[in-house]
């Protein structure tokens, strides 16, 4: 998660990745698992999305230049680390 300093536009973003559970067996692309960056603009924080959440987004995929990129997403929390 990335917090952007008070005197800039309020923006949230975090960086998700597919969880071991849910990625098919190990292929011959073996590596890090597929990222997506998501970006709440207008938002300095969104509730229940902290480090460890399961989340599922919705959106528009936009190319970013690391990697894709949702922006204000629609999600949903799936469940948080600490009642795993």
């Amino acid at each position: 998660m990335t917090f952007v300093p008070a005197d800039r536009t309020p923006e949230f973003s975090a960086i998700l990745s597919q969880d071991d559970a849910e990625r098919p067996a190990p292929g011959p692309k073996r590596g890090r698992p597929p990222r997506l960056r998501v970006v709440w603009v207008g938002r300095r924080r969104v509730p229940g999305i902290e480090a460890g959440a399961r989340i599922r987004v919705e959106g528009m995929l936009a190319r970013g230049e690391d990697m894709p990129t949702i922006f204000n997403p629609r999600y949903e929390i799936l469940s948080r680390q600490e009642n795993e």
